[in-house]
């Protein structure tokens, strides 16, 4: 286990990671908690126009996406991204995180291939929580009809006391 552990450490340490969140302070946050969690290479982007550039300028490991953003929200943006032939980077792992945790949003961002779901406040456990998901079991990138995405996973019941910050909804696993 503890072979697995500082595997992943130097995985986070060498990871590239993309915050596209209109809120700078919001940013501010997120940077902080990635740091926290031992990934030194970070961008930011002010919008949704802004972070599909940087995916194609700064070729980030991982996107970390908020939901409600003017001009280009996230489902927009992760429709834009998940498009083989139109996109270049379409595989790329995006976290959405959001403050909505309403459960058709999340079974919508689960539908347009988002990898993981995560709401705000965040803690640094729960975020790498799921980095260690994307790095230690990725899921391998699916077509199925107009679905481009990380294979789904089977349906579970999602349990609120291993994830304190969230609440108690039904989540693919």
């Amino acid at each position: 286990m503890e072979l697995a552990a500082s595997q992943i450490s130097r995985q986070l340490e060498t990871l590239k990671v993309l915050i596209v969140d209109d809120e700078q302070g919001m940013r501010r946050v997120t940077r902080a908690l990635l740091q926290a969690i031992g990934v030194k290479t970070i961008f930011e982007a002010g919008d949704g126009h802004s972070g599909l550039e940087a995916i194609c300028s700064r070729a980030p490991d991982v996107v970390i996406l908020d939901w409600e953003m003017p001009s280009m929200n996230g489902p927009q943006f992760v429709r834009r991204v998940r498009a083989p032939g139109r996109f270049p980077r379409p595989s790329i792992p995006i976290i959405m995180l959001t403050a909505y945790g309403e459960r058709s949003r999340v079974v919508e961002s689960v539908r347009l291939g988002v990898n993981e779901y995560l709401l705000k406040p965040v803690s640094s456990k729960a975020l790498l929580a799921r980095f260690v998901s994307i790095l230690s079991s990725p899921r391998r990138i699916v077509r199925k009809g107009t679905y481009y995405g990380p294979e789904p996973r089977k349906m579970s019941t999602y349990k609120p006391e291993a994830d304190p910050g969230l609440s108690d909804i039904v989540f693919l696993s």
